[in-house]
């Protein structure tokens, strides 16, 4: 018993350190992804997404905010549980106007909140990606009313690591002045755009710098793994959620069965920067019009 009794009491630990999932999402539509990695794709169906949402009903989660979250993992420390037993938040990236139709409804029904992140010179306007439509600043208003959290997604969704560091800081103040104005709302939280860089640790360095100047209290990323109390709260871990995401799937990654992955993906991002891998193709369909630039 000696040698397996520390084993124990570290699977012990490991059981009680509360783990929040923060969900990711994008879009919740039924157009096809033909030809993208179930991992890559960015699309849920309405009729996936409501049975995600029944399952976190089911197994007794309850939706919390970003600043919740900190505080959440706080309380789980050495003085004691957190007052939520099974916190999760939900995420969505891009401001799609199909959160308005086809997430809202579903959330609504459940109770539940979520933070939607918004890409700034897309709301409102008559610009598209890829044929999708943006939320208009007045149904912001309303799910704003309606319990809904906005955060900032830069103002152009551009490659914060192509640009001269002064744009950056600007792509991360000035969409939080359009939200706050638009809403009235105190903005807290920023959602990085595309895949998140860490392994360069100069431009993260930079970037906390300018999250933290420009007024955020919290971050999140592309990096995979659930939140805990030795996460960073400007550069939060969330897990990829989409139409592949089967009940098997969708609830191991809620108890921490999808974190190893992260390893891996830092493993890859760092082999393409060795290697000079080129952008993403998806790159191309957020470039904004000439006539924008």
């Amino acid at each position: 018993m000696g040698f397996f009794a520390p084993l124990a009491e570290i699977r012990k630990r490991r059981e009680k350190t509360l783990r929040i999932p923060i969900l990711m999402y994008h879009s919740i539509c039924r157009e096809p992804e033909l030809g993208v990695h179930p991992y890559y794709r960015v699309v849920t169906t309405p009729e996936v997404f409501a049975r995600h949402m029944k399952l976190l009903a089911w197994h007794g989660y309850q939706t919390v905010g970003l600043k919740e979250t900190a505080m959440l993992l706080r309380q789980n420390g050495p003085k004691g549980a957190p007052t939520i037993k099974k916190p999760v938040v939900i995420t969505f990236d891009d401001g799609f106007l199909d959160f308005y139709t086809g997430a809202f409804p579903v959330l609504a029904a459940r109770g539940f909140t979520a933070t939607v992140f918004l890409p700034t010179s897309y709301i409102g306007g008559s610009r598209k990606v890829a044929g999708k439509e943006f939320l208009t600043w007045a149904q912001v208003r309303e799910l704003g009313d309606a319990g809904i959290s906005f955060g900032s997604h830069s103002v152009s969704h551009g490659l914060l690591t192509a640009m001269p560091r002064h744009e950056v800081e600007l792509e991360l103040s000035r969409s939080k002045e359009a939200i706050e104005a638009e809403t009235g709302r105190t903005v807290d939280a920023f959602s990085y755009p595309y895949a998140f860089p860490e392994h360069d640790k100069g431009f993260v360095a930079f970037l906390r710098g300018a999250i933290e100047g420009c007024g955020y209290r919290c971050a999140v990323t592309t990096g995979i793994g659930t939140a805990t109390l030795t996460g960073d709260t400007l550069f939060f871990k969330r897990l990829p959620v989409n139409d592949a995401d089967d009940d098997g799937l969708f609830l191991a990654k809620l108890n921490g069965g999808y974190d190893w992955l992260h390893s891996a993906q830092y493993a890859a991002k760092k082999a393409k920067r060795i290697l000079g891998v080129g952008r993403r193709k998806n790159l191309i369909k957020w470039s904004p019009p000439q006539q924008d630039q």
